[in-house]
């Protein structure tokens, strides 16, 4: 069923983010389905069974992440954060029984968006840049053995949610944007969603993280303005990739993208495409 859509920009961040924060949020009708099947059966359910489902899914990721982070014990925060910083470790604390009692059957993007299926398209494109973004993270990660790995690889995946969002909560703007993208490739994405939103997505996903406490270290390796450090460059490289790679390998951007992945591993421009290539060869 469709729920109520904005048709026109609101104003700023400040409500972009109350809209986004009260808003149900839906989430992949094959995660609601992966659900719905394990209800029944909920006393032989362990947490790796239900992250195997919530993390293939972005926004379901984030309705966890953030129901976790609220039950969190004021004066518990770094304590309790560390631990949240995966699927896993969030599930962990929050407990099978209160997961189902909490989450009921979901909302679905399918059902948001039945009537349309540009929109619809532009999800299903989301998800598999989010899925290749973790896996050319996991690499990048790896190669460089980054102790934050776990933490990298959830910043990657989750990294365009609030774009998810947009495309769930405010279809038509999202195809305005689109549409901007696709008559003038040389625009920046930045330029176009300030012109179009009155914000910036990537600023839109910050301040949700911070209204929804998610883990510090994740908000901080989420956050583009610190490219700077490795972890961070990590994250943005891969999701780069990920979108230039998405329909080929014959983006013209993919170049500088190599040359900075290579920089990254501390390796020559050859040996970083070959690894990029390995890494999604069974993709």
């Amino acid at each position: 069923m469709s729920a109520l859509q904005l048709t026109e920009a609101l104003p700023d961040l400040a409500a972009w983010t109350r809209y986004c924060t009260s808003a149900e949020i839906p989430v992949m009708a094959e995660t609601a389905r992966a659900l719905e099947t394990l209800r029944p059966t909920e006393d032989d359910v362990d947490a790796a069974m239900l992250a195997k489902i919530i993390q293939t899914d972005p926004l379901m990721t984030i309705k966890v992440m953030a129901h976790v982070a609220s039950l969190r014990r004021p004066g518990a925060h770094v304590m309790d954060s560390s631990k949240t910083e995966t699927i896993t470790g969030a599930l962990v604390m929050l407990g099978i029984a209160p997961f189902f009692r909490q989450f009921g059957p979901q909302p679905t993007v399918e059902d948001r968006l039945a009537n349309q299926p540009q929109a619809l398209a532009a999800v299903q494109d989301l998800l598999l840049r989010a899925e290749r973004a973790r896996l050319f993270a996991l690499g990048f990660a790896v190669h460089r053995a980054d102790m934050d790995v776990d933490v990298i690889l959830h910043a990657a995946f989750l990294h365009d949610f609030a774009e998810l969002l947009l495309w769930c909560h405010a279809p038509a703007l999202a195809l305005q944007i689109q549409a901007a993208q696709q008559a003038d490739p040389t625009l920046r994405s930045a330029t176009i969603q300030q012109t179009v939103l009155h914000i910036q997505l990537d600023d839109l996903a910050q301040e949700l993280m911070r209204q929804w406490q998610f883990p510090a270290l994740l908000v901080r390796i989420s956050d583009t303005r610190h490219a700077e450090q490795a972890n961070v460059q990590n994250v943005v490289l891969a999701v780069r990739v990920a979108r230039h790679t998405l329909h080929g390998w014959d983006n013209p951007a993919l170049a500088d993208d190599v040359e900075a992945i290579a920089g990254l591993l501390n390796a020559t421009p050859r040996i970083a495409l070959a690894y990029l290539h390995k890494i999604v060869a069974d993709l």
